[in-house]
């Protein structure tokens, strides 16, 4: 059935002017990136995707990372005007960029909107001065609210990245935060907890004793009260950490949800094709030799057998709040409809979604739901 529906396709930039101490993604500094180098080695492993998916059309393109608002905006031009040729694109495609709130990043946007990109996701992160020291982002808040305000006037759509459940942080304060965030009117917001990630700077100073996030049940509070005040403002969850107005939503992030397919390029970039599992080489420079040798960066492909796309799909359909369909062969009905009694699941039929108690059991209820097919 994916073959009928429109292709999402995501780009890995893996480069940053600096490492924020909670990030576990895939980002790396470098003191100086051959440009040229790296465009011809994206159009390569772009090719290479296109030529073993072909006869689909795009609805959706990502620039994640990373920074991808560091690449050169003729990079992304590029880019764009390969996977056009390569498989053209619905009439109402979205093609996001992230990029960070700086100024001299925002001095790009035209150039990029003019290349193609028509929605962008600000990684604000935080709107107090002191918070986003204590994350590590390089700008103010000043700094920050004027690249918004360069964002709206020059894409389509925009949306931006807050970071909550700070250590300290009180629900008064959060409220002021997020009050203030609805005010500016995008209408998208990303509203992600903060959570300890193996292998960040974060976690070593955790380890150390020398920082404690918030415990569960403040977590909770901070997280219902971010419920009722984005529904109330018209931007209700549509997702476990996505807000936006209706019609709004990240299309290609639903794509992800809805399980659907996605070509990834980049370094470590996944793709689902096919019930196929494809992943990048992970460190940049790996990536880029592989690529040199082989015109892709592919570090390996593998068929998904029925059980783990059917918990893959779970795992990702149950983050949405419109629920998922599923199959009575690899849900448990008699689980779920305990879960139903304990208001942390609905059901209608084969049709089930978490509530909001749910989500925030969402990865205790997943193994009590699955069958072993």
């Amino acid at each position: 059935m994916n073959d009928f529906l429109p292709l999402a396709l995501y780009v890995h930039w893996p480069f940053c002017v600096s490492k924020c101490p909670y990030c576990d993604f895939n980002s790396h500094v470098r003191d100086q990136v051959d440009q040229a180098r790296w465009r011809d080695a994206l159009l390569a492993d772009l090719a290479h995707e296109a030529a073993v998916l072909p006869g689909r059309r795009l609805g959706s393109i990502f620039f994640g990372g990373g920074t991808p608002s560091l690449m050169p905006p003729e990079t992304v031009a590029a880019l764009l005007s390969a996977a056009e040729a390569a498989w053209g694109f619905t009439k109402d495609i979205e093609i996001t960029l992230e990029a960070n709130p700086s100024s001299v990043e925002a001095a790009r946007f035209a150039n990029l909107a003019a290349a193609g990109v028509n929605r962008v996701s600000l990684g604000l992160q935080a709107l107090d001065d002191d918070a986003l020291a204590f994350l590590g982002r390089a700008h103010d808040v000043n700094e920050g609210l004027g690249a918004l305000d360069v964002a709206q006037a020059v894409f389509d759509r925009v949306s931006f990245d807050l970071i909550y459940a700070r250590p300290g942080q009180s629900l008064a304060d959060w409220k002021a935060e997020l009050a203030r965030a609805l005010a500016f009117g995008t209408e998208h917001l990303s509203l992600y907890q903060l959570t300890i990630e193996p292998g960040t700077r974060f976690a070593t100073l955790a380890a150390k004793g020398e920082l404690t996030i918030p415990d569960g049940d403040t977590a909770a509070e901070l997280f219902e009260t971010t419920q009722d005040m984005t529904r109330a403002a018209g931007l209700p969850r549509y997702e476990v950490s996505n807000h936006a107005r209706p019609g709004a939503e990240s299309r290609h992030n639903l794509t992800y949800w809805r399980y659907r397919d996605y070509a990834g390029i980049g370094p470590g970039a996944h793709g689902r094709r096919g019930g196929m599992a494809t992943v990048r080489h992970k460190k940049p420079e790996n990536w880029l030799k592989t690529v040199d040798r082989n015109r892709h960066g592919m570090q390996s492909e593998d068929v998904l057998d029925p059980r783990d796309r059917a918990s893959e799909a779970l795992v990702m359909g149950l983050r949405m709040r419109e629920g998922i369909m599923v199959d009575p062969s690899w849900v448990d009905f008699a689980a779920v409809d305990r879960l139903v009694g304990h208001g942390l699941l609905t059901r209608t039929g084969d049709h089930i979604a978490t509530t909001e108690a749910g989500i925030l059991l969402l990865d205790s209820i997943l193994p009590t739901i699955a069958r072993d097919i």
